[in-house]
């Protein structure tokens, strides 16, 4: 057993745990890093398949996402742009496959009319929300007893728009049914974006990726911590005071000053703590849930939608697949398509034999792209709610009234243990970009509490306090 004496240690080497000790070593403060899984990244990951690399987890970058770009600007990391040029294809809900251009989906005008009137209201009520505090808002308490679905219908009777544009956040972003979270959760979620229009913008919240892959950057954080990051090391103990922590891995055994917890809310849980926490921690986490969704790897000898003249973004509310993109990796030759199958439709496919559910998910983007879709050179199925140290995907949220009920408490410090991950950011909320944030404002307000003075008031995270860091641990 390997006995550290540490500032601060980190349960956590996914994105937000890596930025916080890279900000607390720029600080000047020692760190000790304690990672479950054999791999840092957390929710994500990258695999090579046949030649092809494979982003099992998060991967997207956005213009909004400043926080995040200025860690890949300082770390030396590149972007490059998703495929989008080509004609896009909506499956409507009887089956009917439409080949389309510009920002509409290709159904009734007056639906059309409906979908932008839900839009303009998410928009306008959007503005009005601070996503580090959306339980401010003066309805915030209304909003968040109606579900998503639910209040949808109170501005418009068209089924097909309601459907469409709850898929965004539904389907898309929470990955949990639109009657199971709240108007309120949906405002966040928007307002983390910046408005409700940049998130039902496919080529605005999916416009680039890392060269390297989006693991790639807590790689890059985690060689400049060197030594410090212990892998295979999750910790189901916990002691703490007002003096102090101490965590317990499975070989390495950590004093510290203080600890961010730097997991998802589903996984506070797992730790056992010494004393144990606070009522109301207890309860508010309890209320904070994973969404459910499968990521489908599709691998082709080429691109063969850009032939076809399709950009291979394809939509469909009802189909098992419900978003699909090109994801073809920088440089590489071969195509690759990425698809969604979120909720019910995923639970569907998991009571499935493998090589049924294979042959349906390959037939639901048959339907789009036809029957070339058929035969991949490798067919993956990322499932993050399978995985021990994860448990569903891609991040928490509420149920229905705990946003306002719970949400003033998340970010919370109980005594020397903080908080850190995407699932309690405002901007970035769900994005690799708000576990960014999440890491550099806890550093500052551990920084802070170890020097007794007053953290810097209104941080948002987005540009670093502290410098730069070399490589290597140095």
């Amino acid at each position: 057993m390997t006995i550290l004496d540490r500032d601060v240690v980190i349960i956590g080497a996914g994105p937000s745990g890596l930025t916080a000790a890279y900000e607390l070593r720029k600080a000047g403060k020692s760190v000790a890093v304690l990672e479950a899984r054999d791999r840092v990244g957390g929710r994500t990951w990258s695999q090579n398949m046949d030649g092809a690399t494979i982003e099992i987890g998060g991967q997207w970058i956005s213009p909004d996402q400043t926080g995040l770009y200025s860690l890949i600007e300082e770390l030396g990391i590149e972007t490059f742009e998703r495929y989008k040029e080509g004609a896009s294809v909506y499956l409507a809900d009887d089956g009917t496959r439409s080949v389309y251009t510009g920002d509409d989906f290709p159904v009734a005008e007056s639906t059309v009319a409906e979908m932008n009137k839900l839009i303009k209201e998410m928009d306008r009520l959007t503005a009005q929300v601070d996503p580090d505090a959306p339980w401010a808002h003066p309805q915030a308490a209304e909003l968040d007893m109606i579900s998503f679905h639910h209040w949808l219908r109170t501005i418009s009777g068209d089924e097909v728009a309601c459907n469409n544009v709850g898929l965004f956040i539904a389907g898309g972003m929470l990955t949990k049914p639109a009657h199971t979270f709240s108007a309120l959760q949906a405002l966040l979620m928007s307002s983390s974006a910046g408005s409700f229009s940049n998130l039902v913008d496919e080529d605005f919240i999916l416009d680039r990726r890392m060269v390297g892959t989006m693991q790639g950057v807590s790689i890059a954080v985690a060689e400049r911590l060197g030594e410090d990051v212990f892998l295979n090391n999750p910790v189901l103990k916990l002691d703490w005071s007002e003096d102090g922590v101490t965590a317990y891995g499975t070989d390495v055994t950590v004093h510290a000053k203080k600890v961010i917890i730097a997991v998802p809310p589903n996984l506070y849980s797992r730790i056992s703590y010494n004393p144990p926490l606070p009522r109301r921690q207890h309860v508010t986490h309890q209320h904070q849930s994973m969404g459910l969704v499968i990521k489908v790897h599709a691998v082709y000898e080429t691109p063969f939608w850009r032939e076809e003249g399709l950009s291979g973004t394809c939509f469909g509310p009802s189909a098992i697949v419900q978003e699909l993109y090109d994801n073809t990796y920088h440089e590489e030759t071969t195509g690759t398509l990425v698809g969604f199958i979120s909720d019910l439709q995923a639970d569907a496919m998991f009571l499935l034999p493998e090589a049924e559910r294979k042959d349906a998910i390959l037939a639901s983007m048959a339907k789009f792209l036809g029957a070339k879709a058929l035969e991949p050179s490798v067919f993956y199925l990322s499932d993050f709610g399978a995985e021990e140290w994860t448990r569903g995907a891609y991040a928490t949220s509420y149920d229905l009234g705990g946003l306002f009920r719970f949400g003033p408490d998340q970010n919370k410090n109980v005594g020397p243990i903080y908080f850190s991950s995407s699932d309690l950011a405002g901007e970035g909320y769900q994005h690799v970009d708000g576990a960014v944030r999440m890491g550099r404002r806890t550093a500052v307000r551990i920084n802070a509490a170890i020097e007794g003075t007053e953290p810097a008031a209104n941080y948002d995270g987005v540009k670093s306090l502290f410098g730069t860091l070399a490589a290597s641990g140095n």
